[in-house]
């Protein structure tokens, strides 16, 4: 079974939170490069999974769009907002408190070599967390993410956004789950780059109408992650 730090960081600038996730993925590639060039069996080393939450940003993967932020740099700036580009798929989202936001840094080798499952197993966990609180959520084959299905005239909700990115089966970025976010804040992006009228943001207190616990929601889904990719927590 690998072994997993986990590691819940809090509120934390979204900088400081890429710059050490950064740091933890290069090393993990890093020993592999090693391992290679002495010829040498790698080992399986010590997974990190981060947990965190950080002030109001945006964040826009490398195959998104810029159209698709609707304040430009002064009324970012103004309103309260920081604005990365980053290296992750997908397109831009938005992170804030309120939300988990989970950052797995896997050496992929040492689970299974399949992106697809990869993104599936991370959705599956939030499937499951949403399971507890007799939550109905599922996949849309166009789309990552985790969604609630419509209910009379409400639309198709997303409640968690995925976006990744793996270098030497080495993974990177991970998913937001929408808890109990400000959900006013998604209303400046086409967030995930998805403009249909049928489909719409949410988070678990929204759906609830009432308020969770954040603390039991980061155990059930650290749990469920822990089953699926069958590793123990350090």
């Amino acid at each position: 079974m690998q072994k997993v730090k986990f590691e819940d960081l809090g509120l934390i600038s979204y900088k400081k939170a890429w710059d050490y996730q950064s740091e933890l993925h290069q090393a993990l590639k890093d020993r592999k490069v090693e391992a290679r060039r002495n010829k040498e069996t790698l080992t399986a080393p010590t997974h990190h999974l981060l947990f965190c939450e950080h002030p109001p940003v945006y964040t826009l993967g490398k195959s998104g769009s810029e159209d698709n932020i609707l304040l430009d740099e002064k009324q970012l700036e103004e309103q309260g907002f920081e604005y990365f580009k980053i290296n992750r798929g997908g397109d831009i989202t938005y992170h804030g408190p309120g939300q988990i936001v989970g950052y797995p840094i896997f050496d992929m080798d040492f689970f299974f070599t399949d992106v697809h499952k990869y993104v599936r197993y991370l959705e599956e966990a939030i499937i499951r967390t949403l399971k507890h609180y007799d939550i109905e959520a599922y996949r849309i084959k166009e789309y990552t993410g985790v969604w609630l299905p419509e209910k009379g005239f409400i639309p198709k909700r997303k409640i968690c956004a995925i976006g990744v990115h793996l270098s030497r089966w080495v993974t990177l970025h991970g998913f937001a789950f929408n808890v109990k976010p400000r959900l006013n804040h998604f209303n400046n992006i086409i967030p995930c780059g998805i403009n249909d009228a049928d489909k719409a943001v949410t988070s678990l207190e929204n759906e609830l109408g009432e308020a969770v616990d954040m603390e039991e929601v980061k155990n059930l889904v650290k749990g469920h992650l822990a089953k699926l990719f069958e590793f123990e927590t350090l």
